[in-house]
């Protein structure tokens, strides 16, 4: 089953989420805000989606924009940067989907398609 992290008013998680409950995907949701991942399930998320850490970080929110992180990322180790992402859930890109093998960030229909059919 499908851990799904979303933050219930982000449009683009009612999207993803809208397409799930369409295809008749079980997914159990998770409030990406109110119990984000921890460093632990970040790191595991990440060694197994095979992207760059840097695209787990949610760019147009708030927080990142507040804490000028665009500046900070590339001086932060990787630990640095998961131990950032885990403190704070609106740091993540979502929607962040993961079945303990495959993830996707973000939503876009063909790989909701690829991988969660």
């Amino acid at each position: 089953m499908i851990t799904y992290y979303a933050y219930p008013k982000c449009t683009t998680c009612r999207k993803a989420k809208s397409w799930l409950e369409q295809n008749n995907v079980e997914y159990s949701e998770v409030h990406i805000a109110e119990n984000p991942p921890t460093k632990e399930q970040l790191t595991e998320i990440y060694q197994a989606s095979g992207l760059e850490l840097k695209k787990f970080f949610n760019t147009s929110g708030l927080v990142y924009r507040s804490l000028s992180l665009k500046d900070k990322l590339s001086d932060m180790n990787e630990q640095q940067q998961l131990e950032l992402l885990a403190s704070d859930g609106m740091l993540i890109k979502r929607p962040l989907a993961w079945d303990g093998k495959r993830v996707t960030l973000g939503f876009k229909e063909e790989d909701y398609q690829n991988s969660w059919l």
